[in-house]
């Protein structure tokens, strides 16, 4: 179905199917909320919410009648229709994608159908990008598509303004839990203790599945640590792991998250970092421990599907890999 000129959002809402409400709650039950309301009013194959982060192009939501996409697919975003409309490349609506050039070659052709595109940009609070809502058919539609454009448009402004607001809150809300829970610290070196650890991942878990947010976990062993307390005492042994603290705080960036998770083990939630990201704190912690005196085992892995938990299982098996590797180093030297 298309709209003439003198429609606007509030026919569109005034006409909406009244016998299965959707309760909008927050960013991620609107954006469902739109893309189903899109959908039957605008048509088009498939509907998507997504997360551009990097070259990867996480879909958040999806409504999809045909192309086989679902939430959590991640495409490349330089292959993408949206890539080359958020560069001005090409319309935000396209009712005949073939007749753009920047659309016809794009990469993604290659991989499926794409006859007609809708794209919007959704944007933070500076301007910057977040992801676009869009939409995609593999066969042409009628001009008059374009008589639609007005209101997606608002649908996307309204949706940034909420992820604005609702970023604002949930970073508001971690830095209140934060300072708010003594329990969740470590005595000895006042970083977040294991209890802390495995709340903030479960939290932040949740972040990164609502707003597709990349994230990496370290995990650190100090090598020779029982060495140390064996022959200069447990005072020592202490001073070492508070200088470890320290140096991780002072390595890791202000929205990074550390904490002392066993005896003389760390681990650390590196929060918006791909795996690149990751390895460039790795590069900087390893130098920082050096000048420090301190020598660590260390595994990155970047955030999988599986969740932080999972992801923090195998940062722990790279970190035990590093060390295996560290010992031969250490044999053949």
């Amino acid at each position: 179905m298309t709209w003439s000129v003198g429609n606007n959002l509030s026919d569109v809402l005034l006409q909406a199917p009244t016998s299965e409400p959707l309760p909008v709650l927050d960013f991620r039950s609107a954006a469902r909320a739109t893309l189903k309301l899109l959908q039957q009013r605008c048509g088009m194959t498939l509907w998507m919410l997504t997360r551009a982060q990097g070259d990867d192009w996480i879909v958040l939501d999806a409504e999809d009648r045909g192309y086989g996409l679902k939430e959590g697919d991640i495409l490349r975003w330089s292959e993408s229709y949206c890539a080359r409309m958020v560069q001005g490349l090409g319309p935000r609506c396209a009712p005949d994608a073939k007749q753009v050039p920047a659309y016809a070659d794009a990469p993604i052709n290659l991989k499926v159908p794409i006859a007609s595109y809708i794209g919007v940009p959704l944007c933070y609070g500076d301007g910057s990008l977040f992801g676009t809502l869009c939409a995609i058919s593999p066969t042409p539609q009628s001009p008059q598509l374009l008589n639609d454009l007005p209101m997606i448009e608002l649908m996307a402004s309204m949706l940034s303004a909420l992820l604005v607001a609702e970023l604002r809150v949930s970073i508001e809300s971690r830095s209140a839990d934060n300072a708010r829970n003594m329990a969740t610290r470590d005595e000895l070196t006042a970083i977040f203790n294991r209890r802390g650890w495995d709340e903030i991942l479960d939290a932040e878990e949740v972040r990164c599945d609502r707003y597709g947010t990349p994230a990496c976990v370290i995990s650190i062993d100090l090598d020779g640590f029982k060495h140390i307390n064996d022959t200069q005492g447990h005072d020592a042994g202490d001073a070492q792991l508070r200088r470890a603290a320290r140096t991780l705080e002072n390595t890791a960036r202000s929205s990074d998250l550390v904490a002392r998770v066993g005896g003389d083990e760390f681990a650390v939630l590196a929060l918006e970092a791909n795996h690149g990201a990751g390895e460039s704190f790795v590069a900087r912690l390893r130098a920082a421990f050096g000048a420090a005196g301190i020598d660590a085992s260390i595994g990155v892995v970047s955030r999988t599907s599986a969740g932080l938990a999972a992801t923090w299982k195998l940062a722990d098996e790279a970190m035990y890999a590093d060390k295996r590797r560290r010992k031969l180093i250490r044999a053949s030297a």
